[in-house]
């Protein structure tokens, strides 16, 4: 039993540092967003040498294009320190103290979907980015006093999918405001090519681009799907994994030759047979499906976007004819409905 524990933890330990050496640590290694890439170079270069830490950065776009890597590399590249941490971990302003007090100066405090920070912490943060400093007061009742508590230089990375609801005085606060698009195939056969290095796995060229082809655009989807193919070679004792081998094992796993998922397919039924392919409103699919709202605008609406399979009108979201013709659905059906 305890050989079993042992056994577990240690393959645990070592799935998470191929994890960790899936990241790479400088602009150079770093695959894909190309023009973003090159403006964080500028901005680097130009902080280092006025010996100043970078000003504030924000981060947007959907999940699982690099967001958390990009700002590690940001704070290897300056060659400081990192405190990673997200909205929801921090509940009340003295959370947020806790982290700016252990920074030294020029660190990266990177926040993930920080979007979701309370009210209270993100008007702490105002006067922590702006001025390096922040106001607390100590103390309750008659003894309760203010504290001027000043602030090391840092650099705050902000991440979040949802940038529309970051409110104005927060987003103006970040000098550097970038979205984060997502890669081409190319891209990510490149980033298949050296995550299967790392997994003492072999690929094929083909291989690699048929799976990048239906990743979605998106290299944490890459990687994952790269596990999974990875299981059925190795079940089926091959030493390499081809393209035939994506094509049979993303066919179990139902994800189609565009990289769509169950959800996605989901989501395009339950517009046509429910509501003639809409307009309809994302409420009303999400109580259809079974999701929450967020996730479906968060995870599936951007890619169905991207590829041109939704449309957005002012009446609700509208599937488009592309998509009829990807399901094998004649559109002269959404007339006749």
């Amino acid at each position: 039993m305890t050989e079993d524990l042992l056994h577990d933890a240690s393959a645990e330990e070592l799935e998470q540092t191929l994890e960790l050496s899936l990241r790479p640590s400088t602009l150079k290694q770093y695959i894909g967003q190309a023009t973003l890439k090159e403006r964080l170079s500028v901005y680097i270069q130009a902080a280092k040498q006025r010996e100043e830490s970078l000003d504030h950065v924000l981060l947007y776009g959907p999940p699982g294009l690099g967001k958390t890597t990009l700002a590690m590399v940001i704070a290897n590249e300056m060659e400081v320190g990192i405190r990673t941490t997200s909205g929801p971990a921090i509940e009340k302003s003295g959370d947020l103290l806790a982290l700016l007090n252990e920074l030294s100066p020029g660190d990266v405090l990177f926040i993930d979907e920080i979007h979701r920070l309370p009210k209270p912490v993100e008007e702490m943060l105002y006067s922590a980015m702006e001025d390096f400093y922040v106001d607390i007061i100590v103390g309750e009742g008659p003894t309760a006093h203010p504290v001027h508590f000043p602030l090391p230089p840092f650099t705050l990375i902000g991440a979040t999918t949802r940038a529309g609801m970051l409110s104005q005085p927060l987003r103006d606060r970040f000098g550097i405001v970038e979205h984060m698009a997502y890669y081409n195939s190319n891209e990510l056969a490149t980033i298949i090519k050296r995550s299967a290095d790392v997994f003492n796995t072999t690929i094929s060229d083909q291989g690699a681009f048929e799976l990048a082809r239906r990743s979605r655009g998106t290299p944490r989807i890459a990687n994952r799907l790269l596990k999974r193919v990875r299981d059925f070679a190795m079940v089926d004792h091959q030493d390499e994994i081809t393209d035939e081998t994506v094509d049979y094992a993303l066919a179990l796993l139902k994800v189609d030759n565009m990289g769509l998922d169950q959800i996605d397919h989901k989501i395009l039924h339950t517009m046509i047979d429910f509501y003639h392919g809409g307009p309809v409103g994302v409420n009303t699919i999400a109580a259809n499906i079974g999701e929450e709202v967020e996730t479906i605008e968060s995870m599936y609406e951007p890619y169905l976007l991207q590829i041109g399979f939704l449309q957005r009108t002012p009446r609700g979201r509208q599937v488009s004819p592309l998509a009829y013709e990807h399901l094998h659905i004649p559109y002269s059906d959404k007339e006749q409905k």
